[in-house]
């Protein structure tokens, strides 16, 4: 949430030039969230948070996800398929997990039939945005921007001080070079209580192990 009102309010440009003495606000506006089409690309537990936050700022919400959420329904939301998302949303936000089905989910195809000046948020993973055809769509403006806090490509950047190197990724150079890009080094996690929660189910899992009590929170393999 905090991603898509910065981006769409203009918030990191708008410090910078307040920082520097620059008051004008051209290059500055915004839209209104209220009566705004939200996708939602997953509607599991955290989607479905992000859903009930948008549902408060008046917004219409659309789902799409392959195990649908009573939750989700009840806040008014609508399960559609991909053509409605593409040709209706103002913003999409992604909160699916990245499987071999949703790889890329965001393509050059997807982009191509977007509503033009959508917003896209990506908190989830980064193999789920192609982000040279993101890059496409910028340039052509029909994405009217992006903001992420995953990249394809971050396990040679993320969680690395890299301000006096040459950063040879080409890519992400680009795309952070654009004025309604936003990228964050996958803090979205990033809270005290929610290192607390990982620490204690972390201490927890593997007390039960050693006693031999059932794990809470076991992950089946896949047959």
């Amino acid at each position: 949430m905090a991603s898509l009102l910065a981006l769409n309010r203009k918030i990191p440009r708008a410090y910078n030039r307040t920082r520097e003495g620059n008051f004008e606000l051209d290059g500055l506006m915004g839209f209104d969230l209220v009566g705004r089409t939200v996708a939602v690309i997953g509607t599991g537990k955290i989607g479905t948070i992000f859903a009930r936050i948008m549902a408060g700022f008046g917004c219409e919400l659309l789902g799409f996800d392959v195990h649908h959420s009573p939750e989700f329904e009840k806040l008014g939301g609508r399960y559609t398929e991909a053509d409605e998302i593409q040709a209706e949303a103002d913003i999409i936000s992604l909160h699916c997990p990245l499987t071999p089905q949703t790889h890329h989910i965001v393509n050059a195809r997807m982009l191509a039939r977007v509503k033009r000046g959508a917003l896209l948020i990506n908190t989830s993973r980064g193999g789920l945005v192609d982000t040279e055809a993101v890059i496409e769509a910028l340039k052509s403006g029909r994405l009217g921007g992006i903001a992420i806090d995953v990249y394809e490509q971050e396990a040679s950047l993320f969680f690395k001080d890299l301000s006096s190197t040459v950063i040879p990724d080409d890519v992400i150079q680009r795309l952070v070079s654009f004025p309604n890009v936003i990228v964050t080094g996958h803090q979205a996690f990033f809270t005290r209580e929610a290192l607390g929660t990982i620490l204690d189910t972390t201490l927890r899992s593997i007390s039960d192990f050693a006693a031999g009590r059932p794990l809470a929170n076991e992950i089946a393999a896949s047959a």
